[in-house]
């Protein structure tokens, strides 16, 4: 048997602590633990930013950092949503809603191919192009079809199979193939097929199930039997899939026709048993996303929103996620936020009446403190746990008192210029700036504060808005977002000076917390009132919001603290008050160290 030094050229080396820098095949013996210990790779699954909107059988195509989704149903959807890596946005829509609708291509040079809108047709012919922003109608395929199973890219895409008009109805044997402009006829399946797993390209395709459970391969004019069948059992299960890879390297994630969690791993010649996926799933997006190391599946029946990352290598990736927290002392809704995660700061509020109580929270556990000088609801807050800014707010009447917190006690400061409520507030205690809210009515105002006296800026909001705008950043540097009446994602930035309108918040919202975490370019939004409670949690990145995981309690009026990798949410409204807390964390990438042993 061979030594480690003689197959490496070293060495097991000891040390007292696991090394900080370990890499793939790097083998150490722990002396403290007295362990031997070594970096290996492994296959997992981790949960990634839930879609905006739940959805089966849509358009699939791109990579697991630049994914895009269009489509599906039901009722049959126009809706296109791309997928950073971190978290989903609102693409362009489809000029044709559908469902059962086959993707290929790029996040920014996609293909969308038939699909079934029961008011449009129940097998269609649409084939369009996406350039990154917006669809555009291009050569329809020569049979109209639904549940088809296509790959390939937006200038040489494969479509196989599918049902015809009407549906239900036995699936064809037929193949197409498209060259960016025009539709050709390939060679014939062995059998006809429906909604099976697909991999690779054009001339070196895979079709993953069909049926029976085999495994047919094109080499660009024939299909052939590799005489491997998908390791599912039950039957069907191999199809209705979502896909990752190639001909000679995949991964096949659940099916159906009872959604499942099963995943397989294909080799290029044979088929293995692979890590389960978390959420049970059928019907995810048509055409595959990714690679057979980085892959990607997202939505499924019965239109979930659930997305979750494949991923093989050396590293262990932990989602983000929120997490309970205690509670506060005292239950309400309408709580004015400050400061961090493990340094909070959380005031006034309504219980049955306007509340002047306050709290801190040391990252475990909630203390009160004293009071403020006044008691109101809806109102704003800036700044941090020991010099906190809680200004303005609602109780018989809007409020312009400005209070200063020091770590110890509350002092009245100048009041605002223009009393108002339900208002938006951001930045530190010398330097705080206030916008928006209710004079009763919506306002676009904002108000300058430097430590001691408020100051009219001559620059209004451009949309007017009530209803606890969501606010991020600084004085000079801030964001201002969500709102009513109507409700809406309105999102505008702020220099110091004036107010740019920006992208919106994918879901339109008010009562978001008094005080949201995180900066202009890096902002975070979580829960508010869409009509209805919300869970909603989105990241804003200086270009687009995308979507994050959701609260574990939908509410509106809650506190808000934190950065975008460590926010926290404590009291609210669920619609009822509410005083328990919560605390989002980023997702975490960690080396995949593994203690060895003899067992």
């Amino acid at each position: 048997m061979s030594t480690l030094k003689e197959i490496q050229g070293r060495n097991i080396e000891s040390v007292s602590s696991d090394p900080a820098s370990a890499e793939g095949g790097d083998i150490w013996y722990n002396s403290t633990s007295q362990t031997l210990k070594g970096v290996v790779a492994g296959a997992a699954f981790s949960s990634g930013a839930p879609l905006s909107i739940g959805r089966f059988s849509s358009a699939g195509a791109g990579t697991q950092t630049a994914a895009l989704i269009a489509g599906g149903g039901a009722p049959a959807k126009d809706v296109t949503e791309e997928y950073n890596g971190s978290g989903w946005s609102t693409g362009g829509a489809l000029n044709q809603a559908r469902y059962y609708i086959g993707g290929a291509g790029t996040q920014t040079s996609a293909l969308a191919m038939s699909g079934r809108n029961p008011a449009a047709g129940w097998a269609l012919t649409n084939t369009e192009k996406y350039d990154g922003s917006a669809w555009t109608n291009s050569t329809a395929s020569p049979t109209a079809l639904n549940q088809v199973t296509t790959t390939g890219t937006q200038t040489a895409a494969l479509l196989w199979g599918g049902v015809p008009a009407p549906s239900p109805g036995a699936p064809v044997a037929t193949t197409f193939e498209f060259d960016g402009s025009s539709w050709t006829t390939g060679g014939v399946l062995p059998a006809g097929v429906k909604v099976a797993g697909a991999f690779g390209t054009q001339t070196a395709a895979m079709s993953a199930g069909n049926e029976t459970g085999s495994t047919l391969f094109y080499d660009g004019s024939s299909w052939s039997d590799q005489s491997a069948t998908v390791p599912y059992s039950g039957a069907d299960y191999w199809n209705y899939a979502g896909t990752s890879g190639t001909q000679t390297a995949g991964i096949l994630m659940g099916g159906g026709p009872s959604a499942v969690t099963t995943t397989a791993k294909w080799d290029g010649s044979t088929w293995s048993s692979n890590p389960a996926m978390a959420t049970a799933r059928n019907n995810g997006a048509m055409g595959p996303i990714g690679t057979s190391t980085a892959g990607l599946v997202a939505g499924g029946a019965p239109a979930i929103t659930a997305t979750e990352e494949y991923n093989f290598g050396t590293t262990v990736t932990t989602a983000a996620a929120w997490a309970s927290g205690n509670a506060m002392n005292t239950s309400r809704r309408y709580v004015a936020g400050m400061g961090t995660q493990t340094a909070g700061l959380f005031a006034s509020g309504y219980t049955t009446t306007a509340s002047a109580a306050a709290e801190s929270y040391d990252g475990s556990s909630f203390t009160s403190v004293p009071s403020l000088g006044t008691a109101r609801y809806a109102a704003s807050s800036a700044g941090t746990q020991t010099a906190g800014l809680v200004f303005g707010g609602m109780i018989g009447g809007l409020k312009d008192e400005t209070e200063e917190y020091n770590g110890s006690s509350w002092a009245e400061q100048s009041n605002l210029n223009t009393a108002r409520g339900e208002a938006g507030g951001l930045g530190i205690q010398t330097a705080a700036l206030m916008f928006g809210g209710s004079l009763p009515s919506p306002t676009g105002a904002t108000e300058e504060y430097d430590g001691s006296s408020w100051t009219t800026s001559p620059n209004s909001l451009n949309t007017a808005r009530r209803g606890i705008i969501g606010g991020s950043g600084t004085q000079t540097a801030g964001l201002a977002f969500g709102g009513t009446p109507p409700v809406t994602g309105a999102t505008e930035s702020y220099n110091g000076t004036a107010w740019t309108a920006v992208s919106p918040l994918i879901t339109a919202r008010a009562s978001l917390a008094p005080a949201i975490a995180g900066t202009q370019t890096a902002a975070l939004a979580f829960g508010g009132d869409t009509g209805s409670v919300s869970a909603a949690t989105e990241l804003y990145d200086g270009t687009s919001w995308v979507t994050q995981p959701s609260l574990g309690t939908a509410r509106r009026m809650g506190g808000g603290a934190g950065t975008i990798s460590a926010a926290m949410i404590a009291g609210g409204g669920t619609p009822g008050n509410t005083a328990a807390s919560e605390e989002f964390t980023a997702a975490t990438t960690a080396t995949n160290i593994k203690t060895f042993t003899t067992s």
